[in-house]
Order: structure tokens, then sequence, then C-alpha cells
């Protein structure tokens, strides 16, 4: 899976000109946590957060009145509290890639460009999307999670084991164990029983960590 594959887009950008008290009405207004920052041509010069935006704005134990107010943060524009080193990705950036460099720099999103132009965002809620998917969280069926060998071959047993009492994986995941010896395998599957899938999968694991049913969708 690639960037391009799940990242926002059309993306909406603001100039650097712009008061800080504007860009944060309008991020309230289009629900979203930054905007990337653009010149006239559109390239990306930086990008700002409703972090960045609420810093810099007066506290609600100011002295100042409201006109005093407004007249200092229209006086305060994007360009001067936006971050300018931006770390940006291409669109056929792996998504993995993508997640361990906004992890890795505790980044919410990042943006998305070719050739100095924005084409899109990928944030922290297209992460959390594809996660729920890898999980099946909108699926219904069995959950199980087992501890299973890391060996050549163990994973294959272990499906064929649920084919042959005719289950069928809606999804699958497979994590680190609690040592390199195994690993942690999640799957939501239908077509099975819960005790018919215990017993079948119960001779190529180390564990059954955890069964259940049903497996109930919540949007």
């Amino acid at each position: 899976m690639l960037v391009r594959d799940r990242m926002s887009h059309p993306v909406i950008t603001i100039h650097p000109e712009l008061p800080i008290q504007e860009a944060l009405f309008r991020m309230r207004q289009e629900n979203v946590r930054r905007f990337p920052v653009v010149d006239k041509r559109g390239h990306l010069i930086g990008i700002v957060s409703e972090k960045d935006l609420l810093d810099a704005s007066p506290s609600d134990a100011t002295s100042l009145s409201i006109f005093e107010l407004n007249y200092l943060l229209n006086r305060i524009s994007v360009e001067e509290i936006m971050t300018r080193n931006v770390i940006t990705i291409n669109e056929d950036t792996p998504i993995e890639d993508a997640a361990r460099i906004m992890a890795n720099n505790k980044l919410g999103g990042l943006p998305v460009v070719r050739n100095s132009e924005v084409v899109g965002i990928i944030t922290e809620t297209d992460l959390f999307k594809i996660l729920l998917e890898l999980m099946g969280a909108h699926e219904r069926g069995i959950r199980l999670t087992v501890l299973a060998p890391n060996i050549p071959g163990e994973l294959a047993k272990l499906t064929k084991a649920i084919y042959d009492i005719g289950g069928n994986i809606v999804s699958l995941g497979a994590f680190m164990g609690d040592s390199p010896a195994n690993r942690e395998v999640c799957m939501v599957l239908e077509g099975v029983e819960q005790d018919a899938l215990g017993n079948a999968v119960k001779p190529f694991v180390e564990k059954i960590i955890d069964i259940r049913e049903p497996h109930l969708v919540n949007d």
C-alpha cells in the first residue's frame, strides 16, 4: 500500500500572509488540524498546526479588551509562526514508511509533494483508519489472537487448519510476540463456530491468547 492510496486530497492550503485568527477560523470550519502553507506559485513553504495557532493566541487571562485582541491577532500572520523546515513525502512512499517517519518525529501529518506542489496529506487519522481495516474492526466474525511459532511454514499450517473446517479469514495481522521465536497473530474469521475454531488451531500455536464472538461493528 502506497501513500497515494490513502492520502487525503485535494488539500486545503493557505498563504503565509493570512492572519492567524482567520487561519484558526478556517481550520475549525474545515475540521482539520493543520494547513500546508504555499506561496503564490503553489509551492510548499511551511506548515501550521492548530497548536501553533492556539499557542500564538492570547490566553483567556489577558487584560486586553476584545478590540485590542482583534487588532493584535490581525497583525500576526501565519508566516510568523509556521514551521518552515517541513518534512514531506512523495506519493510512491510505502504507507509504513510514512507511519515510521511520523512516529519517529512525533508528527500528526505529512504533506505529500510532487515537484514542490502539495498534492495530498497523510495524517494520523488516515493511519488509524488503515489500522481499523487491518484489524477487521468493521467486519463481523470471530476474533482470534494466538501466539504462533516464528518458523517458516507454521502460518501456512495455521491457515490451512482454519480452511479445513470451512473458515474464511477476513483480516489478518502479524505482530511482535513475547520473543523472537514467536509472533502474535490476530485475525477475524467467518464461517466457523468458536469452539470448533479453538480446537482446530490449538495444535499449531503456542497459545490461544484470545478468542471471542461476535465481533461487533461499531461505526
